[in-house]
Parts: structure tokens; sequence; C-alpha cells
């Protein structure tokens, strides 16, 4: 696979991941407890793909190689959604974002100090920028402030799942298959969620139920195309097309819940995606070589 094929796919991704985000930040407006969401999230996913492996005649390929393995990862997928749903319950889609984002910079550094990917000066330099721009974003020392603490630290656990799980994904992508890893992951979810409702659960109506369907569908589309984009280029080169988030989100926070982002929100934002255009940009001509289908 080229690397032209390899962004396009981690565009695909992070764009179905915002589809994905935008119906669970629906959902999350419900009476639904964040694992009954999470809950739908992994059994609809799992279904989807066991249709998938059906129809390929491909089942016995979505079970991993190293379930072990899969497991650990599968809880960081776990940590990543659960959170989302609780972040995006305390604060707008674009502000949202805007902290997910230091999670390239993050997945940067550690692929760097965990696979071996080089890390110049000047990216450490626009990493460090990036930074300073959510920090400014958030303005966590001004009254206008938008979203609350538990959004804030909702978000900062996402990023360090998230962040954590490209990194992982990187290097497990070269022995296991994308739909593998999808639909384990799909599993994990589905289990956990389903045995906390044993404890307690809502009923969900049909608009409700629709919705989760949506949101399901766009996270799986999501996970496969950016398993495949991890397996053929480096993760720095992938987790720098995250930006496209930024604009994305924000474009559907105005026009469904009429969220106007704040002077300091474009402040760091444009910060943000500074850093990132520089980042991605050096990538092209420092990364190692990507890896041939």
């Amino acid at each position: 696979m080229s690397q032209l094929e390899a962004v396009s796919f981690s565009l695909a991704g992070f764009t179905f991941w915002v589809l994905a985000d935008s119906t669970i930040k629906l959902a999350g407006e419900s009476h639904l407890p964040a694992y009954e969401i999470v809950a739908f999230l992994g059994s609809f996913m799992a279904v989807f793909l066991l249709i998938y492996g059906l129809g390929r005649n491909q089942v016995r390929s979505l079970w991993p190689r190293q379930p072990q393995r899969q497991f650990w990862r599968s809880c960081l997928d776990l940590g990543t959604n659960l959170f989302v749903v609780i972040a995006l319950r305390h604060m707008p889609l674009a502000l949202f974002y805007i902290l997910v984002f230091s999670a390239p910079a993050i997945s940067t550094v550690m692929a760097a100090m965990f696979l071996g990917e080089r890390l110049q000066w000047q990216r450490s330099l626009a990493i460090l920028a990036g930074f300073a721009g959510v920090v400014i974003a958030v303005d966590p020392l001004g009254s206008g402030r938008q979203g609350d603490w538990i959004g804030y630290g909702a978000a900062l656990i996402t990023v360090a799942c998230f962040a954590s799980n490209m990194v992982w994904s990187r290097a497990m992508t070269q022995t296991e298959r994308s739909d593998s890893m999808t639909f384990f992951s799909a599993l994990t979810m589905a289990i956990t969620g389903l045995a906390a409702m044993l404890w307690h659960a809502e009923p969900v109506s049909l608009r409700l139920l629709i919705v989760l369907f949506a949101m399901s569908l766009f996270c799986a589309l999501g996970n496969v195309c950016f398993l495949v984009a991890v397996k053929h280029a480096t993760t720095s080169s992938v987790s720098q097309y995250h930006y496209t988030q930024l604009i994305s989100g924000a474009l559907i926070g105005y026009l469904v819940w009429h969220e106007k982002p704040t002077l300091l929100m474009l402040i760091g934002g444009a910060l943000i995606l500074a850093s990132a255009f520089y980042t991605a940009a050096r990538a092209r001509g420092s990364d190692s070589p990507v890896i041939e289908a």
C-alpha cells in the first residue's frame, strides 16, 4: 500500500470517528448511563463485523492470533470510548477535539520512545507549541471557559488511552488483522457494558436505538480504516491527520448544537493546527520506511 493510500485511510477513519462522536454526544443527552451506551456500541460493532466476516467467508479470521495482547489493547479502546461519552456530556464538541488533539503529539513521543521512530528537535518544538495551544484554548484560569472539570478530566483520560492505543496498534497490526482487532475490542466493550447493565439499565426508545446503531457503524468503520492506516504508515504520520477532527468537529458542533468557539479557542486551535501541519511536513521526509502490502 502506498503512503497516499495510507493517508486516505487515516483521513477516512478520523472522519468516521467525528460522526461517531457526534452521535455519541446525541446519545449522551439521553438518560442512558455511559456504560450502557458503550454496551450498545460494542454489541452493534461486533454484529457488523460478524456479518462482514460471514459475507466474505472469513469469520475465523476475526479471532486474534494473540488473544492476551489483544485483550489489553481492547481495554484501552474500552477506556477511550467510555470516557468519550462522559467528556462529551460536559463540554462542547469543538473544545473536546482541541483537548483530544494532544493525542497525536503524545503518540509521536511514545512512538519515539517505544518503537524507535525518529523525533527531531524541530518536531519536539512543534509538539510543545501544540500543547501551548491546548492550554490557551482551555483557558483554565479564565471565567468564560466552556465545559467543566469533569469533562476536562474525562478528556485527558481519553487522550491517554487513545495515544497508548495508537502506539500499541502500530506494533500489533504487523501480526494481527485490522478487522480482528476491531472485533475483539467490540467484544470487550459489549461484555463489560452488558455486565454493568445487569446492575442497572435504562429503557431505550426507537429513536435512541437508531442513534446508537449509527454511532456503532461509524465507530466500526473508523476503527477499521485507522488500523489499516497504521499498518502501512508510521504512527506519527497517521496521527498528524487527527487535526481534521478539529475542523469537522467544530463545524458539526455549530450546525447541530449551535456551539460557538471562543476567541481563545480559535487562537489555541490555530496554534495546534500550525503545529500539526509542521510536524506532518517534517514526518514526510524523516519517518521510517513504509511497510508495503
